[in-house]
């Protein structure tokens, strides 16, 4: 639905979502930030969300997600969104996001969270591997305020960059772990495929992507879903593969398994090459390109 008509979700539902959360709290929350001046941030910050350089595309900024319009690049969709979701990612959002954590092969040093949102499974990736350093990278400058909101009060050293996962600007094999949580059903089918070629960039050869989002097999059941929950992109995904997206960038290893029935989670990993011979099943001959002069305050990453 273009930007700037009534929403179902306003008509129909949000007395129902109003009902169900602490709608004064959030009120307060959001009354408390100037969302504008922490979301473009000062030279003195370590954090600079809203870059210059980042171009919002158009399957981004003209639709409405989850009712909101504009989608996600107003403050309201960065107060309104956990509190929702809890409520929209049944049976219960911690352990559909905790089935990423568990699927977690490597002993990653470096991760990048793509499309992170307000971070609810970044900090879960950082409370689950400590050692590591963790990267948010979200195209809404007003999620990443919260996002670093939410990490600062739980005590955890994340970064948070405001980026366009289908070109990061990371250097080549910067990462041995990369995920993607409720991404890949809020993004046309051609951008979900750019964003899995830009994983197999990143990542480091044995490096692992994971991506969790709706069972696709599921929402081809449920067509009404996207005229209830503004979901502009969710038929083209459900008519689709993860799995056939993740063989043609690339990865070896493919697998997709069911979340709680209604969800799924797809593993891939990028094949060493070694001697001209590759351990696993893509043939294609690749060389990274590891950066050593530590670009973007990453040094160059490897295998624990």
């Amino acid at each position: 639905m273009p930007a700037g008509q009534n929403t179902i979700w306003e008509t129909l539902l949000a007395p129902v979502a109003r009902f169900l959360i602490d709608e004064d709290k959030w009120r307060r929350y959001a009354q408390s930030i100037d969302w504008e001046k922490e979301s473009v941030g000062v030279a003195r910050r370590r954090h600079r969300f809203r870059r210059n350089d980042v171009i919002i595309p158009s399957y981004y900024s003209s639709q409405n997600f989850h009712g909101i319009k504009r989608g996600y690049l107003n403050s309201s969709a960065a107060v309104s969104y956990d509190p929702i979701t809890e409520y929209a990612l049944p049976p219960n959002e911690t352990w559909v996001r905790q089935a990423l954590i568990d699927a977690v092969k490597v002993q990653p040093r470096r991760i990048l969270d793509l499309g992170c949102g307000t971070g609810s499974t970044t900090l879960m990736l950082k409370q689950a591997f400590p050692q590591a350093d963790v990267i948010g990278l979200d195209l809404s400058p007003y999620m990443l305020v919260r996002a670093e909101d939410k990490a600062k009060n739980a005590g955890l050293d994340i970064s948070w960059r405001h980026g366009n996962a289908e070109k990061t600007s990371f250097p080549d094999a910067s990462f041995n772990l990369i995920t993607a949580a409720l991404l890949f059903h809020e993004t046309p089918v051609a951008v979900s495929q750019a964003i899995l070629q830009e994983c197999f960039r990143l990542l480091v050869p044995g490096g692992q992507v994971l991506i969790l989002d709706g069972s696709q097999k599921s929402l081809r059941q449920l067509e009404w879903l996207n005229n209830i929950f503004e979901e502009p992109y969710i038929h083209e995904y459900a008519a689709d593969s993860v799995d056939a997206w993740m063989g043609a960038a690339g990865f070896g290893g493919v697998g997709t398994e069911d979340v709680w029935l209604i969800h799924q989670l797809t593993s891939g990993v990028k094949p060493i090459f070694l001697n001209d011979r590759t351990v696993g099943v893509n043939q294609r001959q690749y060389t990274p390109a590891i950066d050593n002069n530590n670009q973007e305050g990453l040094e160059s990453p490897a295998l624990a």
